[in-house]
């Protein structure tokens, strides 16, 4: 039997019980919890920190009934998210999900947050619809069971005991799913399908990784002297996350065998941090680096921000985009040829057919699903042989990320900066003088905004409206990526100095643009944008240890959708930081994961539900590593 302790709303609670039950998990009983293991107990509250949590969570009881489950934050108390129900799993012993004997029954996600009238899955007789608790007497008592209805209204009664066999039904598209009939052999067909599927994903998933293995790469030497004072250059405190991160990427390039990890981390958590270090690294061993982004603009303030940091050391930096003109090109292509460049940054640009390298040791991309069919291909080529970081600011839920181990080189970066606030994101009908007020507040503290407008043609009158509401000494400058690139890229320069106030723009800002001093967004017609959308403009501010504000904004007196109200909502409920995680899974649509997965699988994550598919896929790759079809 799976051995566990199931907490649930609405659960009586025998408290002697519980914390003789904790302490014989090898849970330890404290003023206060500040680690894994720790649990406290203060009149009505009950704080645990399990095992294998991120953060601990707060009972709160009411007669010994359990009235909420939360995720707080120790430090300060602050409430994150609830849960309706959550698992706790003993605390050495190894995790279940790291043994050989992995199987489909093992939860990955400890929690199971369920509303009345979900869809979940229950491994052995598939997709239902929750009807909440009831309790049902067995042999002399009443015990708490799920009640799961399914195809003809037949009902599933599952005993608390089992709970971590049924998960939320999660996918990729919208559409409702279907229920099945209870006792058909269908579900069990569909199941062995979407197995077999995912273990030839698991297969080449491993397959790749053992080619890397066996690959003969360049042997980095340890950080030198240098290295050290680059580092000392950056100007704020690293997270633990990063620390890690780092280490984990310089590991990678000392030891022999051609690097492809993927670094994951929110809007604003350092990922570029991690790839100046690795850029530097490869430098310092007279090899060349190329960073890959998405749009020039986001070239340019890379190129800015390498410039800052590498002014006191003699390393060539160069720029390859559109912004460039054609003999400039040209020079900076020669320079590479005759390795005269040490590290480039530009677009898609890199990868032509023109572009050769003297000495390629390291391939930096930045949001790969950004790129096109052609460019996968070439960087398919570049990942057999030279080390590649990739970075992504697409959030990879907790059950894919713990699935994929041990398959993927991956690091995560979830700690925020020190001193980053929450951005305070407002949902509002568009109202003139609540722009006015947003505008003169965020300049008077000589701070700046973007003003988000997606639609090309109307930029002009829109930034029209804003000079006539602004006061006069308000400078204010358009921003869109089909203008000539001298005008787009002294635009940019002057916003990045200080000399426009307001810039009117469209999505061009959306990857990766940090300026520190922007703390205010307003998005107007706010909801024709997607969830992971509206996330990443957000991420655009709060980059400072200053208050930073979002305005989404949408049309007075209009009826929208109902997946618009959603996203709105899910927007305004996720403003915590490292809320990208829970959007993510909100979205319905990771982009991480067609990347990591293929689209291919897509079908499969519908068929059986995205908890059941992480599952699967984490018992394929450790049943391949246990009949040794695959030895690390």
């Amino acid at each position: 039997m799976f051995k566990s302790i199931k907490l649930y709303t609405e659960m009586t609670l025998d408290l002697q019980h519980l914390f003789l039950e904790l302490i014989d998990y090898g849970y330890t009983r404290h003023e206060q919890v500040a680690q894994e293991s720790d649990f406290s107990h203060r009149g009505g509250i009950i704080d645990i920190f399990p095992f294998a949590f991120e953060l601990p969570i707060r009972i709160e009881l009411e007669d010994n009934k359990i009235s909420s489950i939360k995720t707080f934050n120790p430090p300060s108390g602050e409430v994150l998210w609830e849960h309706r129900i959550v698992i706790v799993l003993p605390f050495k012993r190894p995790r279940p999900f790291k043994t050989s004997t992995f199987s489909e029954e093992f939860p990955l996600s400890n929690f199971i947050d369920l509303e009345i009238g979900d869809f979940v899955v229950h491994n052995q007789y598939g997709i239902g619809r929750f009807l909440g608790m009831q309790k049902l007497k067995v042999r002399d008592s009443h015990k708490d069971h799920l009640v799961i209805e399914y195809d003809r209204q037949e009902k599933l009664y599952v005993p608390v005991e089992e709970m971590h066999l049924v998960q939320k039904y999660i996918a990729f598209h919208i559409r409702r799913p279907r229920l099945y009939r209870l006792g058909s052999k269908e579900w069990q067909r569909t199941k062995n399908r979407a197995r077999k599927g995912i273990q030839k994903l698991a297969w080449e998933l491993l397959s790749l990784q053992a080619m890397r293995l066996s690959a003969q790469g360049f042997v980095y030497a340890k950080d030198t002297d240098w290295q050290k004072e680059f580092e000392a250059t950056f100007p704020y405190h690293e997270t633990p996350d990063q620390i890690k991160a780092t280490q984990e990427v310089k590991k990678d390039m000392e030891s022999g065998r051609p690097m492809d990890r993927l670094l994951c981390g929110d809007v604003g958590y350092g990922k570029t941090e991690v790839a100046m270090r690795a850029s530097f690294k490869a430098v310092m061993d007279n090899k060349q680096v190329a960073y890959l982004v998405p749009t020039t603009i986001l070239a340019e303030q890379h190129c800015q921000n390498f410039n800052l940091r590498l002014k006191d050391f003699p390393i060539c930096l160069e720029m390859l985009c559109r912004f460039r003109t054609l003999s400039e090109q040209k020079k900076i292509v020669d320079g590479l040829s005759r390795g005269t460049v040490d590290i480039v940054i530009g677009t898609h640009r890199l990868l032509s057919k023109d572009i050769v390298f003297k000495d390629l040791g390291l391939v930096i991309i930045d949001e790969e699903q950004r790129f096109g069919v052609k460019a996968k291909e070439k960087l398919k080529q570049l990942r057999l042989t030279t080390d590649v970081l990739t970075l992504t600011a697409t959030p990879i839920p907790r059950t894919l990320y713990l699935s994929l181990m041990g398959s993927k080189e991956l690091s995560l970066i979830n700690t925020p900066p020190q001193n980053r606030l929450p951005v305070k994101t407002v949902v509002v009908e568009y109202d003139e003088d609540l722009i006015r007020q947003a505008i003169i507040r965020e300049t008077d503290r000589r701070g700046q905004v973007f003003f988000l407008h997606n639609r090309i043609q109307d930029n002009e009158k829109i930034k029209d409206k804003l000079t006539k509401i602004l006061p006069a000494k308000t400078r204010l400058a358009i921003a869109h990526g089909q203008m000539p690139p001298k005008l787009l890229e002294k635009v940019m320069s002057d916003f990045l100095k200080g000399q426009i106030d307001c810039l009117v723009c469209t999505m061009i800002i959306e990857s990766g643009i940090d300026i520190p001093n922007v703390n205010t967004i307003i998005v107007n017609n706010a909801h024709q944008f997607g969830l992971s959308d509206l996330h990443q403009l957000r991420g655009r501010v709060g980059r400072f240890d200053r208050p930073a504000y979002a305005y989404f904004m949408i049309p007075k007196n209009e009826v929208l959708e109902k997946e618009a109200r959603k996203r709105l909502n899910a927007i305004q409920e996720n403003s915590y930081l490292g809320a990208g995680f829970n959007i993510a899974m909100e979205d319905l649509e990771i982009r991480g994961a067609g990347n990591l997965l293929g689209t291919q699988q897509h079908g499969f994550i519908a068929a059986v539900g995205f908890d059941l598919y992480c599952r699967l896929l984490k018992e394929a790759i450790n049943t391949f590593k246990k009949i040794g079809a695959y030895n690390a």
